[in-house]
Order: structure tokens, then sequence, then C-alpha cells
């Protein structure tokens, strides 16, 4: 169980979420980190009193450090900041609760000094899973998803005796705003429109990534290296009530799920007690007034950004990393109002076709792929 926390992303949805069940937990902090919400990063020190502050914008960090001045809490920035705030000798655990490719590095150097690894940035096992595990058995280090479907599998996983008796684990999707809508019609979708999750409050990549259902290809991608199995033993089903968080099917056809109402503080909190289970932060689930559970197939010619994550989970490699830096390139640009919502998708296929694969990749072949996916994503 954890006792004292590195949270990095802590002005975030998740982040926010996640000081919650640190302070109901009566945990402490050592680290918080933000990219440049000063004002939010303040207030939180001054509630939680870490040992170090870190936000990612330089002149955000020095106005940090000036309003700070009547504490002892030490302020430092960018990737270097980062860094240090995910290995303070005082943290036990650190929380991963950045978006995207940032938090590979801090993950890794966290994972080499042995901590536990609370992980909410699933781009770092998008992008380099395999390196990312390798490491965590050379350092004895735990990782702990957070994430609400990978939580599931944990949780019903704890009663398997090794992964031969896994059939296969099925992740469960929303469908997000869009499902059940023609494709024409989502590919000219709004902004507005694509942050309109119908059961989670995220933030607004991750939101746009659930609407394009990239998330859903992404966790695919990060079931495989987090639980080490092939392809064709991850399923994914839509259900629309967001109830049943994921299943594990085993070898004599049993099914487990874990339900709960959609809430991240369940997930983050069992990432922080994991083995124990404390006291309640999130609402408990009603029986018998929750609506009925449905299951469908996802739709795979509406949503083209979930069949290129799946194909890019079959190739392997750093066409993962392309996948995820293409997605992240065209989701800002969406967000920017500068492409449609369609065109997230179409990007992300120029980046794929024209970005080279390294199997078994180095650290720089994994950053490599991620810049050049951006660029083809950006000047298409």
């Amino acid at each position: 169980m954890s006792k004292c926390i590195s949270l990095l992303g802590s002005t975030g949805s998740i982040g926010r979420q996640s000081l919650e069940v640190i302070a109901a937990c009566g945990m402490t902090v050592a680290a918080l980190t933000a990219n440049r919400d000063v004002e939010r990063l303040e207030e939180q020190c001054r509630q939680f009193r870490p040992e170090l502050a870190v936000m990612m914008d330089p002149a955000a960090a020095a106005d940090l450090r000036t309003r700070l001045a009547d504490t002892p809490i030490r302020v430092s920035s960018g990737m270097e900041g980062l860094i240090e705030a995910a290995t303070l000798e005082g943290a036990d655990t650190v929380l991963t609760a950045v978006v995207g490719m940032v938090g590979l590095r801090p993950t890794l150097a966290a994972i080499r000094q042995g901590k536990r690894i609370a992980l909410a940035n699933k781009e770092t096992l998008v992008c380099a899973g395999e390196l990312v595990m390798e490491a965590a058995d050379a350092h004895g280090a735990e990782i702990v998803p957070v994430d609400s479907e990978h939580s599931a599998i944990f949780q019903c996983l704890q009663g398997s005796r090794d992964r031969g008796e896994v059939k296969r684990l099925i992740l469960t999707a929303s469908g997000g705003p869009f499902w059940g809508w023609e494709k024409e019609k989502i590919a000219s979708a709004t902004v507005e429109q694509a942050l309109k999750h119908p059961n989670w409050s995220m933030g607004a990549k991750i939101t746009v990534d659930s609407a394009s259902l990239m998330n859903k290809g992404l966790e695919f991608i990060e079931a495989m290296r987090l639980y080490r199995l092939p392809p064709e033993k991850i399923s994914i089903v839509v259900h629309r009530e967001s109830i049943v968080h994921s299943l594990v099917e085993y070898c004599d056809n049993a099914i487990l799920a874990q339900l709960g109402v959609p809430d991240m503080r369940l997930p983050i909190q069992y990432a922080l007690t994991w083995p124990a289970r404390t006291a309640a932060v999130a609402k408990p689930l009603d029986l018998l007034t929750c609506p009925p559970l449905t299951f469908h197939a996802p739709d795979y010619d509406a949503f083209p950004c979930l069949s290129l994550a799946l194909a890019a989970a079959r190739t392997g490699g750093t066409a993962t990393a392309a996948l995820n830096g293409a997605n992240e390139a065209a989701v800002a640009l969406f967000l920017a109002g500068k492409i449609s919502f369609g065109e997230i998708a179409q990007r992300v296929e120029h980046a794929l076709a024209t970005v080279p694969v390294a199997q078994r990749p180095e650290l720089e072949d994994v950053l490599a792929a991620d810049q050049a996916a951006r660029r083809a994503a950006e000047t298409l």
C-alpha cells in the first residue's frame, strides 16, 4: 500500500481526483507537477505541502516560485524537474497522470528506482511498452493500472494462478458521443460535440480519443504490453452504460467482470492501496436502480481510428509510437479548429503509411518514430 506519492499531472482531471483519494486515504505527497496552470498548482501546494513542485513551462515555474516564496517548497521546471519529481527518495509511488509522450521518461526513471507506478498515462505503454515492462522486471518495480478498464482487468486477474488460464481479455468501450451516428455525420462533428462524453468527465484530449474510439485502440495496445498477451487474446465490446469496466474470460469459459459507477476515483484508489482495499471514496453501485447492461460489436467502418490502432498493434515495434504521435498531433489540430474530426483518422493513416517501423526498438527509436509521425500528421 502506498504511503507517499509523487503525482505527475496534478492539475488535470485525473490529478485532481487523485488528490481527493490521497487526502481521503491519509497519504502524503512528495511532489506535484503541472504544465502551465500556476494558480491551481499553488492551491494544491498550499494544501498538500509537497517537497517539490514542477511546472513544465519555465515561465510558469518562475511565477510559481514567486508565489511560493513564503513556503519551503522547491520549484523546478521542464523535463529535468519532472524526472526529479519521479525519482524523489521519499516517494514510494509515482502516479503518472500527465497526458502524452511526456510521461515516458519520468516513468522509466521511476521504474529504475524500483518505485510503484500507478499508471494513468497510457502512452507510456503504447509507445514503449516492451522497454517499460523489461525495465520493471529488471528493477522490481510494480506497475498498477489506473485506467478504469485496465484496473478492472487487473482486479479480475487477482484470482488467476497463471496467465495460461486466461482465454481472453474483454475491454469495454462506452462508444463515446457519436455511437449510432452515420459515418459522414461523425466525420463533420464539431469540437463541442466531441467533448460531450455521455458518461465520463475527462480532459479534452482523452475525450476526443473516446469520441473517435482511438482511446480504445490505445487501451488494446496497452493491454497487450501490460498483460503480455497477443492481440488475438484481446477483444473489444461497446458497453454504453459504463458500468462493466472490463472482463476476463478464462479457459473454462467462466467470465469475471468488475462493475462500478463511472467514477475514476475507484481505480485510482485501488492502484494506490493494492493489494489492500480501504473504505470507499467513490459512490456505490446500486444494482436495483442501475440501467440494463447492453453490449455491442464495435463499428470499425464508422470509427476508422480503432481499425488503425489495431493494425498498429499487430505490426508492433515503433508502429504504435507512430500511431500515438500522429494522433496526438492530429487531435491538437482538431481542438484548435484547424482540421475536421474526420481528418484525424486520415492524418494518422498517412503517418502510419510513411513512417518506417523498427522492430525491437530502443528508446531513441521510439522517440524518433513519435517525432516523425507528428511531422507527418501536421504537414499532410
